[in-house]
């Protein structure tokens, strides 16, 4: 091995124990980990190491061997938690800036395989069929299989105008599908408001943006000013979630004050938080039914099961993804960053949410159709309205209530 290429085993095992200990800025809740046993364990990687730079047929840059190591080390503890390099942890932050081309696609990894969790209404991914529960096997030809988040994410993020060819296999159809998409500056109208009835407003919520609450806010407010405000359905349908923020400022606008919205519990105790319902002027009284499926994740969760446990709507449809955690984006000294789960959601009732959902209080599946090939683009809105078994039941229920209202003697004063 020769001089300048090497790394002492005191200096890689202080590396790495730095990583390992890197503070959150809090004080662990639980058992701090012996820095005994640590050593010990960090031992056998440094010997490990140095065999390889001393005996591996090539001569290894030390830097990347240890970045594969701790990508590995990520692995092992859930699909969410990553390993940034440096190149990768900039277009991160290129990312939440929203200046990017891609597809309108949020994934993750279930039974080891690359998932779709829904498409962005509107997205090139959207148009281009893709379903939740998609399984994408391949991206461009190269096998998904061990591929991680954040590579799978960067081979289908490239310029507005490019394509990428992404591989489909779809439950009901049997070979695997190509489709190929084209990239878009992805641009999301996070909150569609509209009077879908006399009196019925129909929210549909596409992913939660900074401005998704003062959108629903302003939308509800017309159709207030009609004077026939009769009830509500708030579609999280494919909604694949967003900004903690924004799931908490919307459910507040459905809840009384002081209602617990969500929280949430870590090692850390500075990832244990409560979030309160504070809002100005909440929409408390008009029947509300909220809809959800497979596709609905996170944030949508969240604001679901806030409205379910404190008994405010109904939710309709089925169950929900199940995907209830906190990631921690932490820098690291040489530009390179952690994606870290750090924390799980729970409902006011202290229902995790994680790997588990939200069940329905009225469970409605769609029809069992024939599936469609992936690339087949789906129907007009209206089409889809008029055929949507779930959201026509939604009204069904809504116009029970106002009828129920309307019928109900008046309580006379004494």
């Amino acid at each position: 091995m020769r001089a300048g290429k090497s790394l002492s085993k005191a200096f890689l095992a202080a590396a790495v124990l730095a990583v390992l200990t890197l503070s959150l800025g809090g004080t662990s809740a639980s058992k701090a980990v012996d820095p005994a046993t640590t050593y010990e364990h960090l031992k056998l990687f440094t010997d490990v190491l140095a065999i390889i730079q001393n005996q591996y047929v090539d001569e290894t840059e030390p830097r990347e061997v240890i970045y594969g190591a701790i990508r590995g080390m990520l692995r092992t503890l859930d699909p969410h938690s990553s390993f940034l390099d440096p190149e990768s942890y900039r277009e991160m932050q290129v990312e939440t800036s929203g200046s990017f081309g891609g597809l309108g696609i949020e994934i993750t990894i279930r039974d080891d395989t690359l998932t779709v969790v829904a498409p962005i209404d509107g997205t090139p991914a959207y148009r281009a069929g893709i379903q939740p529960g998609d399984r994408i096997v391949k991206i461009e030809g190269l096998p998904t299989k061990d591929m991680s988040l954040v590579d799978a994410v960067k081979k289908m993020r490239g310029p507005k105008g490019t394509k990428v060819t992404i591989t489909i296999l779809r439950e009901g159809i049997k070979e695997p599908q190509d489709v190929a998409v084209m990239r878009e500056i992805i641009q999301v109208q996070s909150v569609k408001v509209q009077e879908i009835e006399p009196g019925l407003g129909y929210v549909r919520i596409r992913q939660f943006q900074e401005r998704t609450a003062r959108d629903l806010v302003a939308g509800v407010e017309k159709i207030e000013k009609t004077g026939k405000f009769a009830g509500l359905v708030v579609d999280l349908r494919n909604n694949p979630g967003g900004l903690l923020s924004s799931a908490v400022e919307v459910s507040e606008e459905f809840l009384g004050d002081g209602k617990l919205v969500v929280y949430t519990e870590g090692r850390v105790r500075n990832q244990n938080m409560r979030f309160v319902a504070h809002a100005k002027h909440p929409v408390t009284e008009v029947p509300l039914v909220v809809l959800v499926n497979q596709g609905s994740a996170s944030a949508s969760e969240i604001v679901a099961g806030a409205i379910q446990d404190h008994g405010r709507g109904v939710v309709l449809g089925t169950q929900t993804f199940g995907k209830g955690s906190v990631q921690t984006i932490i820098p690291l000294p040489d530009g390179s960053g952690l994606r870290l789960t750090t924390a799980k959601y729970f409902t006011p009732k202290g229902r995790s949410i994680h790997g588990k959902g939200i069940a329905p209080d009225i469970v409605i599946e769609l029809p069992k159709e024939d599936s469609p090939k992936p690339g087949t683009p789906p129907l007009p809105e209206a089409e889809l309205q008029k055929k949507d078994v779930q959201l026509q039941r939604a009204l069904d229920i809504l116009k029970a209530s106002r009828i129920l209202d309307k019928t109900r003697p008046t309580a006379k004063a004494s």
